[in-house]
């Protein structure tokens, strides 16, 4: 897989994308794309283009939720209400589910499901599991934990698609400063969104920005040129 990050220096760049992809800097390399240095009318600027071998970013990512949050069986009388709760809904639906505690984190848990039929579960473009999420921070809400928010994956969806949208993030960008026209992405879900923003917040020639009215909305993508 290829990434690319943009910095006031090499340093810079680099430090971003171990902050963004979670990997040690040993982990990826490094090709210098572009280099610009300060000038009356431009910002200087570094771009490189990290090289990772596929499937590490998940790899580094379940390994270091599993070192941290081993224990899969739910504690307290609020995390046994969720399992069951999940598990009786799904099951309801027709399917059989196996749920565990994925990770527990300061106001945030993660619940993993196990399935036969995950693909159904996740539904198109994981929209599936989007609903069930929504259903069970609801559920948290009424048992008087609204401040807890639940996080639902199954196979490992939701590392699987923010790599696929920090990918696309990237390419349209790309896209955008080539043609100079704007882009209108699919519609995402917040948190796809926001990955959006966050990703390309810090190129200095593009802007983003969501439109549209509801849970999904689309991101636009549009180059802004150098000061």
């Amino acid at each position: 897989m290829v990434y690319e990050y943009e910095g006031k220096t090499e340093k810079d760049a680099i430090e971003k994308a171990v902050n963004e992809l979670g990997l040690e800097r040993d982990q990826f390399d490094v090709e210098i794309l572009e280099t610009q240095k300060n000038s009356l009318f431009k910002k200087g600027f570094v771009k490189i283009r990290v090289h990772i071998e596929d499937g590490k970013i998940a790899e580094n990512k379940v390994s270091t939720i599993n070192k941290k949050f081993a224990n899969p069986v739910p504690q307290g009388e609020f995390e046994e209400k969720l399992i069951v709760f999940i598990k009786e809904v799904i099951e309801k639906m027709g399917y059989d589910v196996k749920v565990d505690v994925m990770f527990r984190e300061e106001k945030k848990i993660g619940i993993k499901l196990e399935s036969s039929k995950s693909s159904i579960l996740i539904g198109r473009k994981g929209k599936n599991l989007d609903a069930l999420q929504l259903l069970m921070n609801v559920y948290a809400g009424k048992l008087g934990h609204e401040d807890i928010r639940v996080v639902l994956d199954t196979e490992n969806y939701r590392i699987r698609r923010e790599e696929t949208i920090v990918r696309l993030a990237y390419t349209t960008a790309d896209k955008v400063r080539s043609s100079k026209n704007s882009i209108l992405l699919e519609p995402m879900n917040p948190f796809e969104r926001r990955l959006i923003h966050t990703t390309l917040n810090d190129i200095p020639d593009i802007e983003t920005k969501s439109e549209g009215d509801g849970l999904y909305k689309q991101v636009r993508v549009f180059y802004k040129g150098l000061c």
